[in-house]
């Protein structure tokens, strides 16, 4: 039966009840008989439908459910208090750390409220910025972003990418950097590209053309790199790489900083990759495979000549950096530059004729400088508990610039001189929060089965320990990602009402090596959702807090890991907020690039994986139970996790809650996965998010 979207629109309640005795009435969503058959187990999945969110019907639904979502918000008093707040917090200049090409110093910069910030180059870090790109003037609305760029060696060319609405589709245009005009060319369909130049144009990947109408939720397919020269036509352009026997794998192309070199991965999945490497100084050479399969990490990080050094995780799981000869590439013949350490490597730059070491020492940085043969010379100090977002150099200058970060200040950026060994502070940004009056220490706990897991607690510095403070917990581990100190405007928010703000660095993330990866892999996946319940309980045990007083987040993986927690414990906190989140373990791999997950999920066409997913897959493990108030985040234009994750999880959830916590889902229109959103949508959800959760935790503000 067809509903008609103002059927549809009518059956939204009328009024609210916000106190805890009130129930909620939610919009009807109608439920479409759909069974399926996993190896001999029957699953039903009646919000089939909403998967098609193109369809007049979805659109209705995620109208009526946006209602009553901003009714029952509209009615929290202070909601624009927050959303002022955070706007004054947000208002501060941000600099993303400086880097050279050619003879200009570039950097990205925000003066604050911009909803998109902008490129800038200097002839000198004593000079001031002048604007090469400025993205705010692409769209009326600040939704068309920067996705991605690159600079030609001599730093004539910026190669850019945008993106409209928070897609993951990628426009590439190319701009000349000292007369700020655009050429004609413009290349589509790029998708997981990154832009490599060599010469008079640049290496990039892309996916044959597809119908608008499928773009957002068609799985992609047989990836190919591609070579655009400059001036040319994309249907010119000269197809370097395909694979016509595997769609489902992924290709990205890396020219050598001196340009004699392509280096080209390949992956299956987000982690491990295949690599060759040709010689361009004649067309007629071939690719030489240094690694077929994808069993581990690589990253060419420089040459010299035909020695390539290499950063990777074989036979290494916590990294490290090797050489290797073209003359005679086969692995046992690599040699160990930097071997692997007790701690992660987590990167490595070439500095003139040294190497920077980025370390992290219990999920916290540590910069080491070494000769060009890997002997340690000294160690670079940083200030205390802190992140360094990004280092900056090249062996032709003898210098580096880097950044650091912690839970309590935004990004600082460093110059190293070389010859002196010194750094000197260069940008501090002056921000409306007091970053003194707070603190952060780091924590170590417990888990299920005894494994120690780290966790960061910030807070006001002096806080007692009373069993009765507004608790955040914010987790991700997956993807071998590591979550490590980093300054995020929204918390200040939290922190200044007198919350604590907590991190725990979960298994499956990368904060202790490849190990810790896998153990939160597939089968292992509980043991993601266990530390982090851990995390919970610890914080209660020891008085920080209580189940009442706990609210629980997470985006993307994180949103998976939200909404497995909250249907094993539902008693596990008072506010849960999965965002983006991947919560349809048995169909996610039929969307856009989700098969490619499966390395971390596994998938449900193997019984045993089946068997694992079922298990925990939010939408399949919700039963009827009181659940915490619950805010489901997503946009109608994410192409990374569809948005019937969260459509799907939201109808199911509604309507299994026995208990008077509100469930509701937040569709934010024209917003996609979270990359490149401008800054007022950012702000506007924010804002709408502290107040669900100030209000839900008996906060005032």
């Amino acid at each position: 039966m067809r509903v008609q979207k103002t059927a549809l629109l009518s059956l939204i309640s009328t009024s609210l009840c916000l106190n805890t005795f009130g129930q909620m009435t939610y919009p009807e969503t109608k439920i479409v008989k759909q069974t399926d058959d996993y190896h001999g187990v029957k699953v039903e999945d009646p919000y089939r439908w909403l998967e098609d969110d193109n369809s007049p019907e979805t659109k209705a639904w995620v109208e009526s459910q946006n209602k009553i979502t901003g009714q029952y918000l509209s009615q929290i008093t202070y909601r624009e208090k927050v959303k002022q707040r955070l706007t004054a917090l947000w208002n501060y200049e941000k600099v993303s750390t400086i880097f050279k090409k050619g003879k200009l110093f570039f950097s990205i910069r925000n003066n604050g409220l911009q909803n998109q910030s902008v490129v800038y180059s200097q002839t000198s870090l004593l000079d001031n910025p002048v604007v090469v790109l400025d993205p705010n003037t692409l769209s009326s609305d600040g939704t068309t972003s920067l996705s991605g760029m690159a600079i030609s060696k001599d730093g004539t060319y910026l190669a850019y990418g945008i993106s409209k609405a928070g897609s993951d589709w990628v426009e590439i245009h190319i701009k000349n950097i000292a007369t700020k005009e655009d050429l004609k060319d413009v290349i589509k369909w790029v998708k997981f590209s990154d832009i490599s130049w060599k010469g008079d144009g640049f290496y990039y990947s892309r996916y044959d053309a597809l119908t608008d109408t499928k773009a957002l939720t068609q799985k992609n397919e047989f990836h190919k790199v591609y070579y655009h020269t400059l001036g040319k036509p994309q249907s010119e352009d000269v197809l370097v790489y395909e694979d016509k026997q595997h769609g489902d794998r992924n290709f990205s192309a890396q020219v050598t900083h001196d340009e004699n070199y392509l280096v080209i991965y390949g992956s299956e999945s987000t982690s491990g990759q295949s690599m060759m490497i040709k010689d361009l100084s004649n067309p007629q050479n071939k690719f030489v495979t240094l690694v077929a399969n994808f069993d581990n990490e690589y990253a060419v990080m420089e040459n010299i000549g035909n020695q390539f050094y290499v950063y990777t995780n074989y036979k290494a799981p916590r990294y490290k950096l090797v050489k290797v000869s073209l003359n005679n590439p086969s692995q046992d013949n690599w040699e160990d530059v930097l071997a692997q350490q007790d701690d992660l490597l987590e990167g490595v730059s070439f500095c003139g004729n040294r190497i920077i070491s980025n370390y992290l020492k219990n999920v916290s940085s540590r910069l080491y400088l070494h000769s060009i043969n890997g002997k340690l010379e000294k160690e670079i100090k940083l200030p205390g508990i802190c992140k360094v977002n990004a280092v900056n150099s090249s062996r032709d200058d003898n210098f580096a610039i880097y950044s650091t970060v912690s839970f309590t200040s935004p990004e600082e950026i460093y110059f190293y001189e070389g010859q002196a060994g010194t750094s000197k502070r260069i940008f501090k940004p002056i921000t409306p929060f007091n970053s003194n009056d707070y603190e952060t220490k780091q924590v170590f706990y417990k888990s299920k089965d005894g494994t120690k897991v780290s966790m960061f607690m910030t807070h006001k510095k002096g806080i007692e320990l009373n069993g009765n403070n507004p608790c955040f917990v914010f987790g991700y581990g997956g993807f071998n990602i590591s979550y490590t100190p980093e300054f995020r405007i929204d918390r200040a928010v939290f922190l200044e009402a007198g919350g604590i703000y907590c991190v725990p660095n979960l298994r499956g993330g990368g904060e202790y090596g490849e190990e810790w990866h896998m153990n939160g892999t597939k089968c292992k996946k509980q043991n993601v959702f266990d530390d982090f319940i851990a995390a919970c309980d610890y914080l209660v045990e020891n008085k920080y807090t209580s189940h009442q007083k706990l609210a629980i987040h997470g985006r993307s993986n994180g949103g998976l890991l939200i909404g497995a927690v909250m249907t094993q414990r539902p008693d596990i906190a008072k506010v849960a907020i999965p965002t983006v989140g991947v919560l349809d373990m048995l169909r996610f791999h039929l969307f856009t690039i989700g098969r490619a997950w499966s390395v971390d999920y596994g998938i449900s066409e193997n019984k045993e994986e089946f068997e694992c997913l079922y298990k925990y897959s939010p939408l399949h493990n919700v039963k009827k139970a009181s659940y915490p108030a619950t805010l489901i985040l997503t946009g109608d234009h994410d192409d990374r996790v569809v948005p019937a994750h969260s459509f799907k999880f939201a109808a199911t959830l509604q309507k299994a809650n026995t208990g008077t916590n509100p469930t509701l889902i937040r569709i934010d229109v024209n917003a996609g996965h979270g990359a490149g959103k401008p800054t007022d949508k950012q702000i506007a959800e924010f804002a709408d998010m502290w107040s669900f959760v100030f209000f839900n935790l008996g906060m005032t503000y």
